[in-house]
């Protein structure tokens, strides 16, 4: 299907995102190049992809087929695990309604994050963001294992780069070791309809131009392609999927935590592709009881108040989903 007239786009050579290869970011050499490279794609485009990465396509592989076969379950098995205000679980579409869009999301999410369970400290006292997931086990008995193993790989690989870039402001690569530790590093497997007709008619995009809420975003996409993102022009430019990579970008709890020297950049996902399109970010953010404080990278007079991880993120939830908000 034809890119309909309100998502007008440009396509242009993908290194006007850059690709930084991070295989060498366990040595001291390849850790300030690494560093460097993060920082200067951060501070404007907000988006870079990174190539070296470690992760094994097996793990890639089986997380994607476990999200496939998920969301071509009947809708009364997903309901099994209805997303609740913890945001976990499974939510259909029509529930994602983003600031500013004129109609809700095209696409279906199942959500999940760090594994805890009842008896953890931080669930009992009603800590923000801290949850039990929801695992359809009865109807979908390979998902978590399939999930666990990718999201752990990919935690581990947020932790160093996060690591590159408390380098790249100033601090030592294990500054963010602490708040990362147990993080909330939510993930979700997104599935996205090809375009209809009806979509066309309302303007309706699998996702609707947004920036997103937390620190650090890792996105591995399908072939399909359709994620775009504003430029500093204010022109969209597509971000294909590069064999190999993973697409990162800043979110806005990191432009806040480095007082604007990392930029979280407005991008969208458009699926005219007339497939199916599926995608697994995990939105790499601290322990919820984390300290936003701009004072750590050295703003004497900060453009923002302090506020917890957790604070912020369920604040952003709340104003754009359908499960947090009432009749």
């Amino acid at each position: 299907m034809a890119q309909p007239d309100y998502a007008a786009s440009r396509t242009v050579d993908f290194d006007e995102i850059p690709v930084v290869d991070v295989s060498e970011l366990d040595t001291a050499v390849g850790r300030a190049r690494i560093s460097a490279d993060i920082m200067a794609a951060a501070q404007t485009s907000g988006f870079f992809y990174i190539s070296g990465h470690g992760i094994h396509q097996g793990l890639i592989d089986r997380a994607f087929a476990a999200s496939r076969d998920f969301f071509a379950l009947p809708a009364d098995d997903k309901a099994t695990v209805q997303v609740n205000t913890d945001q976990r679980g499974w939510m259909g579409q029509g529930m994602t309604h983003l600031e500013g869009a004129k109609t809700h999301d095209a696409k279906e999410v199942f959500f999940w994050g760090w594994d805890v369970d009842a008896d953890n400290k931080d669930v009992k006292a009603g800590v923000p963001m801290v949850a039990v997931n929801q695992w359809p086990d009865a109807v979908a008995p390979d998902l978590k294992p399939q999930l666990m193993a990718y999201y752990l790989s990919v935690v581990d690989m947020g932790r160093k780069i996060m690591g590159a870039l408390a380098t790249g402001l100033g601090r030592e690569a294990t500054f963010f070791d602490k708040a990362y530790a147990a993080p909330l590093a939510r993930g979700q497997l997104v599935y996205y309809p090809a375009m209809t007709e009806d979509d066309r008619m309302a303007q309706r995009f699998g996702a609707a131009a947004h920036s997103d809420f937390g620190a650090l975003t890792i996105l591995k996409q399908d072939d399909v392609g359709g994620l775009q993102v504003q430029n500093l022009a204010g022109e969209w430019i597509d971000a294909p999927p590069l064999p190999g990579t993973f697409v990162c970008n800043i979110g806005d709890l990191l432009e806040r935590w480095s007082n604007g020297r990392l930029v979280s950049t407005k991008h969208r996902v458009l699926n005219s592709s007339g497939r199916s399109r599926y995608s697994v970010p995990i939105f790499f953010d601290p322990a919820s009881q984390t300290p936003i404080d701009p004072a750590d990278f050295g703003a004497v007079d900060p453009n923002y108040t302090v506020v917890t991880a957790g604070e912020h993120i369920a604040g952003r939830n709340g104003r754009n989903f359908k499960q947090y908000q009432k009749d």
